[in-house]
């Protein structure tokens, strides 16, 4: 089981904490923009890519629109990591990228 959070919710949260931000896009999308201090694991290599995540960590995961973090948060969960999916993904952020 993971929770959902709604891009206005985790834009005031990443304004004023440190969160730990799982990035499932694709290495052309990521290369295109992302947030600054975003962890790259691209939902086609989730099962090596994950070795980058922590189980005892809380991350937010990010897409395109919040599908694919979606299906990410489903499988990051059932193996026991805490994941919270961030709706709208990066189509609904409108802070910076790098």
């Amino acid at each position: 089981m993971y929770n959902s959070i709604s891009m206005q919710e985790f834009e005031q949260k990443w304004k004023r904490e440190k969160l730990l931000l799982a990035d499932v896009r694709e290495i052309d999308e990521w290369q295109a923009g992302h947030l600054d201090g975003a962890i790259h694991v691209p939902l086609s290599d989730l099962t090596d890519a994950k070795e980058k995540l922590n189980k005892e960590q809380d991350y937010y995961v990010m897409c395109h629109s919040g599908a694919r973090s979606a299906m990410a948060c489903q499988q990051l969960a059932r193996e026991g990591y805490k994941v919270t999916n961030v709706m709208g993904g990066i189509s609904a952020w409108r802070g910076e990228t790098v």
